[in-house]
């Protein structure tokens, strides 16, 4: 018997959901997608790791948002991506499978990588276990072209103020982060070793992989990073679990 995806709605949003074979309780795992608003339903080499590793997911979709504190008509007119992740989501994890913050790890790619390092690094006690794979940290360099991201902020400069790494607070940080993007990519690498540089010379302990390499920014890289993170996630939660015990 394996584990099975299925579909529902969240305060009326639609968000996919996996329910492995033997889930291990008080623990899940939030998955936050990409600017191609692929979520992990067809992607069998996450749904192999999150069923050997018995780790609940659930999968919102939240349309060209970026999963930031702004308004962006492409999710809602008046509901946050981000507000919908940390109080709806969060919420239905919680009454559904009573599990609760600090025990959901966050994974997110590209845009999603950028919006789990946004909802870590600003609530970092909530979420302590953080995994973004090829993070577009830098989104500002996209502003201007034509994405609903344009909408959201009067400027690229309005729209950097806002990026992960200016809210990485020195002294409430996730415990635990893993960080990795191909060397090949061309747009996301050199923001997302900016940011391992911040970390390291801030004493902030992270886990990086940046690499290894299968041609860039696309699904054949980021499927080849399925079996690490997720591990990474299980013992992060693992280590969590002691932790508070």
């Amino acid at each position: 018997m394996s584990g099975e995806w299925s579909s529902t709605e969240i305060a009326g949003k639609r968000v996919d959901v996996f329910e492995p074979s033997s889930p291990k309780p008080g623990r899940a795992v939030i998955y936050l997608h990409g600017h191609g608003r692929e979520t992990l339903v067809d992607k069998p080499d996450y749904t192999q790791q999150l069923e050997r590793h018995g780790l609940r997911c659930v999968c919102p979709h939240g349309g060209r948002a970026w999963w930031l504190p702004h308004v962006c008509p492409d999710f809602d007119e008046q509901l946050t991506a981000y507000d919908f992740v940390r109080e709806n989501v969060v919420g239905w994890i919680n009454e559904n499978w009573q599990v609760a913050p600090p025990h959901i790890g966050l994974l997110g790619i590209s845009m999603g990588g950028q919006g789990a390092l946004q909802l870590a690094y600003r609530h970092g006690r909530q979420f302590p276990i953080v995994v973004a794979i090829s993070p577009a940290i830098d989104f500002h360099r996209v502003y201007g072209e034509g994405l609903p991201l344009d909408d959201m902020f009067e400027s690229a400069e309005f729209a950097r103020q806002q990026t992960a790494i200016l809210h990485l607070h020195p002294l409430n940080w996730p415990r635990h982060q893993f960080i990795a993007c191909d060397p090949a990519d061309e747009v996301w690498i050199d923001s997302g070793l900016r940011l391992a540089s911040k970390l390291s010379s801030s004493g902030i302990a992270y886990e990086s992989d940046f690499e290894t390499s299968f041609g860039g920014h696309n699904w054949i890289y980021f499927s080849a990073m399925a079996e690490k993170v997720v591990t990474f996630l299980a013992e992060s939660l693992d280590r969590e679990d002691r932790r508070l015990v």
